[in-house]
């Protein structure tokens, strides 16, 4: 019950930190509207950090079903836990996107654009296209789980692993945030954008574009199975 409480308030603190950075940075009448994408770029990289040095020891920090996932192929992790993990993950992020819509209820009503308001919450792509877009959150996950296999276990016990999160993480979105917005996480996705349907004003436009909602949930869990199977080749190679 640890674990699994550990993962629905870890997840929770991500989105309400990531999320919560697109927020101050977009929204109108934000005291920081404007500031940037290194901004969010270091904003986002700390939302995963934080969470980690706090739950890391109960959970494992994995605040993602791609990073479950690949844990349990890689036979360090229960299977028979994946599915605690996903849902307290998934019920997380939704929470946690829930009180960024009640914490920034001024901003947002304030900003008259749907997309605007969709945008902290939830991804899209730049260029719409379908193939592109799934390789981009297929070689982000793959890149992000292959990277969290590689971490020695014994980093984690002067909390060196979480630094190194933090380095993967911002990583990933210098070099991938200009074209999906690196999700790679479900959690972090398609729950806040339920939360953006359900919770979050109409403007006139409001649609949480599931149409390109479904890749940021299969993309990454395709990336991480990859990384997983590519990793286990590796290591085996050396004996």
């Amino acid at each position: 019950m640890q674990a699994y409480l550990a993962e629905f308030l870890g997840t929770a603190m991500l989105v309400l930190l990531g999320d919560g950075v697109c927020c101050t940075v977009n929204l109108d009448g934000s005291g920081m509207k404007g500031s940037g994408v290194v901004h969010i770029l270091i904003g986002w990289a700390m939302a995963v950090m934080v969470p980690a040095f706090s739950f890391g020891a109960m959970s494992g920090a994995h605040f993602n079903p791609a990073v479950t996932i690949g844990a349990a192929i890689r036979g360090g992790f229960s299977w028979g836990m994946v599915p605690g993990y996903i849902v307290a993950q998934m019920l997380g992020g939704f929470a946690g996107a829930a009180l960024l819509i009640l914490l920034y209820s001024d901003q947002i009503k304030a900003t008259q654009d749907d997309n605007t308001i969709r945008g902290c919450f939830c991804t899209a792509p730049a260029i719409p296209n379908v193939s592109m877009n799934f390789l981009s959150e297929f070689v982000a996950t793959f890149v992000l789980v292959y990277t969290l296999a590689s971490i020695p276990a014994n980093a984690g016990d002067s909390a060196v692993s979480w630094f190194l999160v933090y380095g993967v993480i911002l990583a990933c979105g210098a070099s991938f945030g200009g074209l999906t917005g690196y999700a790679m996480n479900m959690a972090r996705d398609a729950a806040p954008r339920f939360a953006y349907q359900l919770l979050a004003p109409d403007k006139g436009k409001k649609d949480p574009n599931w149409g390109y909602g479904w890749i940021p949930v299969v993309a990454p869990v395709c990336g991480s199975i990859v990384a997983s199977f590519v990793y286990m080749f590796m290591v085996g190679l050396g004996g």
